[in-house]
C-alpha cells in the first residue's frame, strides 16, 4: 500500500509538472522576430507614408514618421532624404543639413542630396554654399533644367547677369517651354538696359503661361512707350496674383533695382489706384 501510494504521488507530480508547462505555454505569447529584410521593407513603407503626409501639408506628422523610418533603417539614404525634406518643411534647417550629410556618407552619387542642400543653404542665406551644392548636383545630373535654373537665380542675386542669362538659356534648351527661365532672362536683360529684348522675353513667357510675373514685367517695360497697354497688363497681373503689388515680394522673386523702380512708377498711375488698393487688401486678408 505504501509503495502504491508513493507511485501515485510520483505519477501525480509528473502529470502536474507537464500540466504546468502547458499552462505557461498558454500564458506566454508567441513573439515574431522579423528579419532584416522585413524591417527594411517596413521602414520604406513608413518612409513613403511620411513623404505622402509631407505632400499633403501634414508636416509634423510627416516628421515623426520619417524619424521612425530612419530609426528602423539608418542605412538607406532615401529615408534620410525624406527626413531632411520633413525637417525643411518644419524649418529645422540645421537638422536637415545633418540628415543630408548622413545621406551623402551612405551614397554620394545622388544628385537630390546636393539639390536639397542648396535649398537649405538658400533658406539660411548662405549663397556661396548653395551654389557649390548645386554645382555638385549638376555634375551628377547635367540635364536637370530646374537645378540649372536655380543656379542661374543665384547668379542673378549676385548681379552676375551675363552668367545668369547663359544658365537660363541652357535650361531653356533642355526644356523649351520653361517659361520661368525665359521670364528670368527678361529680368536680367532689363538690368542690363536691354529693354527691347526684355519685352520679347516677357511676351514669350506669357505665350506659354499667362502668369502675373511676366505680365507685370512686360507692363513695366511698356509703360513709357505704350501706357494704355501697360495699365491693361498691370491690372491683369494684379488680378491674377495680388502679391506682386508688394515691393518686397517682387524682390523675393529676384526683380532687380531698375525693374523695381520702373514698376513702382507704373503702380503710382492714377488709373491703377483702385487695383493697387484692392490687391493690398487681398494680401491683408490672406495674412
Amino acid at each position: 500500500m505504501k509503495k502504491f501510494f508513493k507511485k501515485t504521488i510520483w505519477i501525480s507530480l509528473i502529470c502536474f509538472y507537464f500540466f504546468q508547462i502547458e499552462i505557461v505555454r498558454a500564458i506566454v505569447p508567441y513573439y515574431y522576430f522579423p528579419t532584416i529584410k522585413n524591417l527594411e521593407k517596413q521602414s520604406l513603407y513608413i518612409g513613403k507614408n511620411a513623404y505622402q503626409l509631407l505632400y499633403f501639408g501634414q508636416y509634423k506628422e510627416s516628421l515623426n514618421l520619417a524619424k521612425l523610418a530612419v530609426k528602423i533603417n539608418a542605412k538607406d539614404e532615401k529615408l534620410w532624404l525624406i527626413l531632411a525634406e520633413a525637417q525643411i518643411a518644419n524649418k529645422q534647417y540645421k537638422n536637415a543639413l545633418n540628415s543630408l550629410n548622413k545621406a551623402e556618407k551612405i551614397n554620394a552619387s545622388i544628385s537630390e542630396i546636393y539639390f536639397a542642400k542648396s535649398n537649405v543653404y538658400l533658406k539660411i542665406s548662405q549663397q556661396t554654399k548653395a551654389k557649390s551644392a548645386l554645382e555638385k548636383g549638376i555634375k551628377i545630373e547635367p540635364n536637370n533644367h530646374k537645378a540649372i535654373f536655380q543656379l542661374g537665380n543665384i547668379l542673378l542675386m549676385e548681379k552676375n547677369y551675363l552668367g545668369a542669362i547663359k544658365l537660363f538659356d541652357k535650361s531653356i534648351k533642355i526644356k523649351p517651354d520653361f517659361w520661368q527661365a525665359i521670364n528670368n532672362q527678361g529680368l536680367a536683360y532689363f538690368e542690363r538696359n536691354n529693354v527691347n529684348l526684355s519685352i520679347k522675353l516677357f511676351e514669350s513667357a506669357i505665350s506659354i503661361e499667362e502668369n502675373a510675373e511676366p505680365l507685370l514685367g512686360l507692363a513695366s517695360c511698356l509703360n513709357i512707350q505704350n501706357n494704355k497697354l501697360a495699365i491693361e497688363l498691370a491690372k491683369k497681373a494684379l488680378d491674377k496674383d495680388p502679391k506682386y503689388v508688394n515691393y518686397n515680394f517682387r524682390k523675393e522673386q529676384l526683380w532687380g533695382e531698375k525693374l523695381q523702380a520702373s514698376t513702382e512708377i507704373l503702380l503710382q498711375n492714377e488709373q491703377l489706384k483702385k487695383d493697387v488698393i484692392l490687391a493690398k487688401s487681398k494680401i491683408s486678408e490672406s495674412t
